[in-house]
Parts: C-alpha cells; structure tokens; sequence
C-alpha cells in the first residue's frame, strides 16, 4: 500500500542545496559540459528545470502515487548502450547548432561513469537501438518491383533493417530564446505562464539554464550506415516528418502524412542501396503542434463551413479555431541532424517551406526535392495539398490562382 502519511513539501524554486554539478552548454567535452541531471530523489543535485522523460514524467509520478514505483529508484543501465555510436561532432561543441537535444544524451553510462559512481542519479536522453521495420507499402514496392530484396537494407520478406534513435527534449534556453528572436527573461517568464505557473524555477533560478520541458521528443529511422550521414559524399536521402496519428497509423485521408511518409521510406530504402543513407526523423507534433482534439474541431468546422471543405480556406479555418494557422515553429528541428552529423541533405523528401528554411539556414546544404507524387494523394486530401502549394509549398508543377483553390473541394461528413 502506498504511504498516505503527511510529507514535507520541498520547494525547489529557490537555492539550498550543495553537491549540484555545473552544465556549460556548448563545452569541448561531456566532462567539461557536465551531465544533466532532472533527479527527484535528491534535489540538492539537481542541476536542470523539470525531469527526464517528457510529458511522460506525469505517468512516473503516477506510478509513484500507485505505489508501484519507489520514487528513490536508479535505472541499472547495464547492457543498454548504444547500438551505434553517433558522434561527437564539431557541431555538438557549436552552442548555436544544438539548443534542443542533449548531444551526449545517449553515452550517459559511460563519459559520467564517474559521477553515477559518486552517486548521481544521471539518465540517458537518447537511445539507439536496431530495429525491422514492416510496411505493407515497402512489401507492396517489393511485390511490384519498385524494390529488391538484399538483405541489408531490406529482407525478402519486406522488412527494412534499420538503426533508430530515441530522443528527449533537453532545452538549453539562452540558445531556444536566440531562435525564437526573444530575449531569455520573456521566454522563461511565458513558458511559466502558459503552463501555469508548473515551473517556478524558470523565473527563480535564473543560474538554471538547462530545461527538461514536458513535451514529446522524437525518433530517428537511419538506413544505412549512421556514421555516413555526416559525410557529405554519400547520398542522404531525408524526410523531417511531424505525426499525425490520424493518418500515421490508422490511414485517415484528410491529409497526405502516411503516404508522404511511406513514399519516403521507400525513397529512403533505395538510397541506402545505391550506397548511401536514408533519414527519417519523426517528430512528436500531433496537428501542427496544436494537438488532436483542435486538429478535430478543425476539421468538423471546415466539413461545416458555407460552400464546404475548399482549399482557399483551409488556413483560414485553423486559425479560427487555433488562432494560429500552424505551431510547430521548425526553428528547433534541425538540431537533431547537427546531432547526426548532417552537413548536405542530397534529396530532401519534403515539400515545406518552412522545414526547407529552417534546416538550409542552419547551416546544412539542400540539393534536389522530392514531392509526393500525384497518385498518392488521397481525394479528400488534395484540399490540402493545393492549399499548401499555392501558400509557397515546393511543387514542379501547377500552382494554383485564388479562383482554382475555390474548385477544390473535399468530401462533407456524412
């Protein structure tokens, strides 16, 4: 049974402890950086604002409420290093390149050896591991010929071997502030109002500076050789893909988000046999960041709107609902390929705008685009298609006049 007897709260907004070790963004080495550490169990070592583990740090403390887990445990990392060794490279020691990910996140077991030793609860960011992944469109491309079996990349039996990365968010905020275009000061003091009032320690402890906010992170999908995405001879093939549950997993046809992102893979998988890499970097930002249940209303108000769903009002109807036509603010995404390496992208498989900016003014070379093509686009998704396009989405083809988007149409709800 739980231990339902009165505790003392321990606020944490403000110093009072010893032993906290220090976090230099940006340093040469994982020893002068210093390590991240979100502990619970002693917060005199505590060096960041918030903890590990995301939005999934609500379900631990569940778990903790339950009884089922002692909130003094410490993971036994034995055995759980990474399968593939990604870095370091030069841009992990650039504080402007990576503001987002914690780019030793993965190797916590071994260059903090030391300090878990001491006693410091310190817990890996970052895991990767080796991974089949099995399509129906991959084994489709292979039954039609689109594909063949190698056994490298891809098995007779339409499984794609790859490498995978899981990532959490670790928020260096002087450097997430610099993206944004605000000063430090108005980031901390909004990201305290806006969730709240949850962290006070963003406008308590400004010798803070590191933030463990609870949000999804992202996964990366690598066909291939990992090290060969930091060399820029070898062919990447990419695509920066945000979820969409809706059409991800269960097939939805509102949008184009499955079939962009299988056409992907398999872009991804015939790069790697032709000798290069292939990148899939999913990101956790359900309904352009604004999450389902708007992403829903969205789409209840566009069916039901005089002269239904037309591509010249699709933004119109999620800023209506939203007050904003998108969240996702790409400005963070690129650090997850200066964490991989990523100097050229050869064939980006995107047609953003905003992704294209964001990662090209990073710093990293585009060359070719690849659109979705035509026929995989679903019916009821060409309202959004053609709405993108014509709002400076990447196409090689037709973009479409005021008076065009007002033809296209998709289907009511019933």
């Amino acid at each position: 049974m739980p231990d339902t007897s009165p505790r003392h709260i321990r606020l944490t907004s403000h110093a009072g402890g010893y032993g906290a070790l220090p976090i230099r963004w940006g340093a040469p080495t994982a020893a002068e950086r210093g390590p991240i550490v979100g502990t619970t169990s002693k917060p005199s070592h505590r060096n960041v604002i918030g903890t590990h583990s995301g939005s999934y740090s609500v379900y631990r403390a569940l778990a903790v409420a339950a009884g089922a887990l002692s909130r003094e445990h410490k993971p036994d990392l034995t055995n759980t290093s990474p399968t593939d060794f990604i870095g370091p490279y030069p841009q992990w020691t650039d504080p402007a390149r990576i503001v987002s990910l914690d780019p030793w996140g993965a190797r916590v077991a071994e260059v903090f050896a030391g300090e878990i030793a001491a006693g410091y609860d310190i817990r890996p960011t970052i895991a990767v591991t080796k991974a089949h992944v099995i399509l129906p469109e991959v084994i489709d491309a292979l039954q039609k010929g689109r594909l063949k079996a190698d056994g490298t990349v891809l098995t007779p039996g339409g499984a794609a071997m790859v490498t995978k990365a899981a990532i959490e968010p670790v928020w260096w905020l002087p450097g997430v502030a610099q993206r944004f275009g605000c000063s430090e000061a108005d980031l901390r003091r909004v990201l305290f109002e806006e969730t709240g009032g949850m962290y006070p320690e963003l406008v308590t402890r400004s010798d803070l500076e590191v933030f463990l906010p609870p949000i999804g992170g992202l996964t990366v999908y690598i066909f291939g050789n990992p090290q060969d995405l930091a060399n820029p001879q070898v062919e990447l093939t990419a695509r920066v893909h945000d979820e969409c549950n809706g059409s991800d997993v269960f097939g939805s046809d509102i949008c184009t988000c499955r079939p962009y992102l299988t056409h992907a893979i398999e872009e991804c998988i015939a790069g790697a046999q032709r000798g290069g890499v292939g990148l899939v970097a999913y990101s956790r930002k359900e309904g352009r960041a604004l999450g389902e249940v708007t992403k829903f209303l969205v789409y209840n108000a566009r069916k039901r709107q005089a002269g239904g769903d037309t591509a010249d009002q699709y933004f119109a109807r999620t800023e209506c609902v939203a007050g904003v036509q998108d969240m996702r603010f790409q400005e963070l995404m690129p650090d997850v390929l200066h964490w991989l390496g990523v100097k050229k992208i050869h064939r980006l498989v995107s047609m953003s705008n905003m992704k294209y900016d964001a990662i090209t003014q990073s710093g990293i070379e585009v060359g070719e685009r690849v659109n979705i093509p035509d026929e995989l686009i679903p019916a009821d998704a060409k309202v959004e298609m053609e709405a993108k396009v014509a709002a400076g989405y990447f196409t090689p083809g037709h973009v479409p006049d005021t008076d065009e988007l007002k033809q296209v149409k998709g289907r009511g709800l019933e």
